[in-house]
């Protein structure tokens, strides 16, 4: 049973909406935050990337990064860019980005909920990101963005979504820069999907586990200050935007390999030629789990991994990105942990095989792979199991934008 609760939200004013409306903190350094925020007092990445009003000398985790959050905050709710509701409620969140839709509802989730793995997740987080987002949450006293989470779909919960757009206009309906269509609504009457809501067994955080850890962090932090914490603080939940995995699309997440190991390419493409079929002329991207394409020399070449690694019965070993790792970047290429080595760079998908030819070539002396992407069903296996998927297997787009709600505690 899930629990999804309406709140009173910060939320940008209408006609700024698409002014407000930024990037996720996660997928931009702090040049490319600066620069996007160029011009644009009412940005958001003003408040989830405060550095970027500061000396750019300094460091992203200095004390007075996190005080610069909530001045920029402050600012942007005394200025009347941001409001906030009168009321609790539920709202509507949909991305169009070209063929793709997807339409999720945006509330509160359970932190106990995530404590007790009744929101499951499928990759291990780093401490010192962890860290950096429970501070900026407890000196912000708000959930800046909200965590992606899925479910499986249920015809009650589409229903009542349908029965919102149908009959409601939008708070807010823009397109980004990026060419990405956002749209807003409020829920008018909250309970039937609260109610919908607590006949979904599980949720699972597709996107943004820092996100969400940094919530239960912030929690416990909060109650260990205050001696204690009543079950109505708003630091029991955490700001999500659930939608069904049905809807989804994840893309791959490619590799790229600095060096081949001491081989030379003839060398190399001999050693691979006995643990996978070797194609030459292969096409860019594998259209099938179990194949690979490879880049190396200036030409593409297709893989085709041995059935007996596609046969496997787990639902991590028989993942593309681990039959990789355990036939040819372990053995072959000596990068035997990919989180840490320095040798090997993941470029999500969006980026196209362009981005992993011109990486090579750039270079010279490497090679880059790029992979079939992981399905949402193989993401809701490894979770149940309890397993965390290989390092960087699923890049999720659309990005969901961070201002357009915001939850306070």
């Amino acid at each position: 049973m899930a629990e999804l609760r309406s709140f009173r939200a910060l939320r940008p004013r209408p006609d700024l909406a698409s002014k407000v409306a930024s990037v996720p903190y996660d997928v931009v350094d702090t040049a490319e935050a600066r620069a996007l925020a160029a011009g644009n007092p009412y940005s958001f990445l003003h408040v989830v990337r405060p550095e970027i009003d500061l000396p750019p000398e300094t460091d992203v985790h200095d004390d007075e990064v996190y005080a610069q959050a909530p001045r920029a905050l402050a600012r942007l709710l005394a200025e009347g860019s941001l409001v906030r509701d009168d009321a609790r409620a539920l709202y509507l969140y949909r991305q169009i980005m070209g063929d793709h839709a997807q339409i999720g509802v945006v509330g509160c989730a359970s932190v106990d909920e995530y404590d007790r793995d009744l929101i499951k997740k499928h990759e291990k987080t780093r401490p010192d990101k962890e860290d950096d987002r429970t501070r900026h949450a407890l000196t912000l006293s708000a959930h800046a963005g909200p965590v992606f989470l899925t479910y499986r779909g249920t015809p009650r919960i589409d229903a009542a979504v349908a029965a919102v757009t149908s009959t409601t206009a939008p708070l807010y309906d823009f397109v980004a820069d990026d060419g990405v269509a956002h749209a807003v609504w409020k829920v008018p009457d909250s309970a039937e999907l609260e109610e919908a809501f607590r006949e979904v067994p599980a949720l699972y955080v597709a996107d943004g586990h820092h996100r969400a850890a940094s919530a239960s962090r912030a929690r416990a932090a909060r109650r260990e200050r205050a001696g204690g914490s009543s079950g109505e603080d708003e630091a029991n939940f955490f700001l999500a935007a659930l939608f069904p995995g049905e809807q989804l699309e994840i893309l791959p997440y490619n590799r790229v390999v600095h060096d081949l190991g001491g081989a030379t390419r003839e060398e190399f493409l001999e050693r691979l030629g006995k643990v996978m079929k070797v194609t030459s002329g292969g096409a860019p991207s594998p259209d099938r789990k179990g194949a690979f394409s490879l880049f190396l020399g200036g030409e593409w070449y297709g893989l085709e991994a041995p059935r007996e690694a596609l046969a496997a019965d787990h639902p991590v070993d028989s993942l593309d990105a681990a039959i990789l790792q355990e036939l040819v970047l372990g053995p072959l290429l000596g990068i035997d942990d990919p989180r840490t080595s320095t040798r090997v760079d993941f470029v999500g998908g969006i980026r196209g095989t362009g981005e992993l030819e011109r990486r090579v070539r750039e270079r010279g002396d490497g090679l880059a792979f790029s992979l079939f992407p992981v399905s949402v069903d193989e993401l809701l296996a490894v979770a149940d199991a309890g397993l965390v998927l290989p390092p960087k297997s699923t890049w999720f787009e659309p990005k969901l934008r961070s201002g357009l709600l915001v939850h306070e505690f």
